[in-house]
């Protein structure tokens, strides 16, 4: 090789590594970021699959795990949101969105004693959280084992009216209070004020 063709080849290679690096070749922070852009877009699918790879190069990554659970949730792929979300508290014990969203997804899932147990943790550590509060008082409701948690229901429910409210979000307010006069009639209370 002519020390010209050498120099040619050099040129050629430094131009290759100044290239940045193409999407088959991110790193772990980099599909995670793809996955969460691909999420804002409403590509859930594609974002699966991104927070996938994330979490092959990165398998101990809580929140990796979490927004993967998200993104399976946002599918209706309930079974591998809850594995995605175990996952992410068996890596984080004290991750209480995941916990939240397991809840979530248990009642999505009629597993009625499973979202109690989860959603019950979540508003004793986070006590001014209306969306669990609101989605235990749905638990709670829809249980049909004993005790039937009649008050629970109605506690429960309340606290996410009131939360929902001074959060100013009144959409959320308005659905739990139907929720709440259901409850309230059929327990013999007549409705709630």
């Amino acid at each position: 090789m002519s020390p010209l063709q050498r120099n040619s080849l050099l040129v050629v290679l430094l131009a290759l590594l100044s290239y940045p690096l193409q999407a088959g070749a991110l790193d772990a922070q980099g599909w995670f970021e793809k996955g969460n852009e691909l999420s804002d877009e409403g590509r859930f699918q594609e974002a699966a699959e991104a927070y996938q790879k994330s979490i092959g190069q990165n398998p101990e990554s809580p929140v990796g795990h979490y927004n993967l659970g998200i993104a399976y949730k946002n599918l209706k792929k309930y079974e591998q949101a809850v594995l995605s979300f175990k996952k992410t508290l068996e890596l984080e014990p004290e991750y209480l969105d995941a916990r939240l969203s397991l809840g979530n997804v248990y009642n999505l899932q009629e597993r009625w004693e499973d979202a109690i147990g989860e959603l019950n943790i979540v508003i004793h550590r986070r006590q001014g959280d209306a969306e669990a509060h609101g989605n235990l008082g749905w638990a709670y409701f829809n249980y049909q084992g004993t005790p039937s948690f009649k008050q629970l229901v109605i506690v429960n429910l309340k606290k996410a009216v009131e939360l929902f409210a001074e959060q100013d979000l009144p959409e959320a307010a308005e659905a739990t209070q139907k929720v709440l006069d259901e409850a309230m009639i059929r327990y013999g209370y007549g409705q709630s004020e």
